[in-house]
């Protein structure tokens, strides 16, 4: 399954059923009179966030959505059937945005079974019936149904994580969600082995938190280089951000720069949450130079630096600590019974 973050449908609420004009003729009944019953009530569009689903790919190849229209009145003052909604299924942190600027937020699924009525369906017309008066005793004049609503919507799904990894490529983002989580993420000596975002389920001190590692950046990320940036909107809801800095980097603090410069021109107050800094794949250095570059990135990011690596485990416990801290204590606590599970692995493929 292809991951897909972003798509455009059209949906459209069903119509109103017509009224119905008749008349009561039954034997030995005398001026039965109009008994036309009125239409039925179009069906909703409803988005609904629901488990399970963890991409918009879905909507790639189907784009419009149309609910039922209600039936039309019937005699002996039969209302017609409403229509039934239509119940739109979509992963937990979609966002729904107007078409005409793809800004303007109409509605943020963020919890499952959250449920929203996007569009009303329209109104039944009314039935001859309804028209009759003391001066009007045989109307023949019906309500012909109001029409639902229509509209173009952008889909934006946002995964829902508490901590999420940024670097530039190579940065050993992947491996290090692989150690502390059950991801299976790709890892590879060439840039860009990341291609999709990537969540993983970590396990700390009797507390668990969803951690997220998206591709990496490069300079002119914001203006489309390389991947570009448009996977940072899937850590805009992190409480807490890792940036990982290869020690083996030329210049660890121009390396520090390019991506904080990157968060700066994208915006959305990535440049405002609490951020760990670690100094990644120490394990190839020795120590005197490891205090070197740390000092070095500490003199850059003006915070301190934890040593850190992937591969090895080596400081990885230290960067957990400092990621709970940054969330919160009321965030995952896990029940003593639970601490021999495994993991649940979640991936937006």
């Amino acid at each position: 399954m292809h991951f897909l973050d972003q798509a455009k449908i059209y949906v459209r609420s069903g119509w109103g059923g017509g009224g119905a004009v008749s008349f009561r003729r039954e034997k030995f009944v005398e001026y039965g009179g109009p008994d036309g019953g009125n239409g039925g009530k179009g069906g909703d569009i409803v988005f609904e966030a629901v488990a399970g689903l963890n991409t918009l790919i879905d909507f790639r190849y189907t784009q419009h959505f149309r609910a039922q229209r209600g039936m039309g009145g019937m005699g002996t003052n039969k209302t017609g059937a409403s229509g039934e909604d239509l119940v739109i299924q979509l992963p937990v942190g979609t966002q729904i945005l107007a078409d005409d600027d793809e800004r303007t937020l109409l509605a943020d699924l963020t919890e499952v079974g959250q449920r929203i009525v996007f569009l009303r369906g329209g109104d039944g017309g009314r039935g001859n019936a309804s028209y009759k008066t003391s001066t009007n005793r045989a109307p023949r004049q019906h309500g012909t149904g109001w029409p639902g609503e229509e509209a173009w919507v952008w889909l934006r799904l946002k995964l829902l994580a508490d901590a999420g990894l940024v670097g530039l490529p190579n940065a050993g983002k992947s491996t290090f969600i692989n150690a502390v989580t059950n991801a299976q993420a790709k890892v590879g000596e060439y840039a860009f082995t990341t291609t999709r975002p990537q969540l993983g389920v970590v396990r700390h001190k009797q507390r668990e938190f969803v951690i997220a590692d998206i591709p990496g950046l490069i300079a002119g990320a914001a203006e489309g280089a390389g991947i570009g940036d448009r996977f940072l909107g899937h850590i805009e809801r992190c409480k807490v951000l890792l940036h990982l800095v290869d020690a083996n980097d030329e210049d660890v603090a121009t390396s520090y720069r390019i991506v904080r410069d990157e968060l700066e021109a994208y915006g959305a107050g990535l440049t405002d949450k609490q951020v760990v800094i670690a100094l990644n794949k120490i394990d190839t250095l020795d120590d005197e130079l490891i205090a070197a570059l740390s000092a070095e990135l500490e003199d850059a990011s003006g915070a301190p630096v934890i040593p850190v690596s992937g591969a090895s485990g080596v400081g990885v416990d230290w960067v957990l600590d400092k990621l709970l801290e940054a969330i919160g204590p009321e965030r995952g606590q896990v029940d003593e019974d639970d601490e021999g599970e495994e993991p649940v692995e979640w991936s937006p493929i």
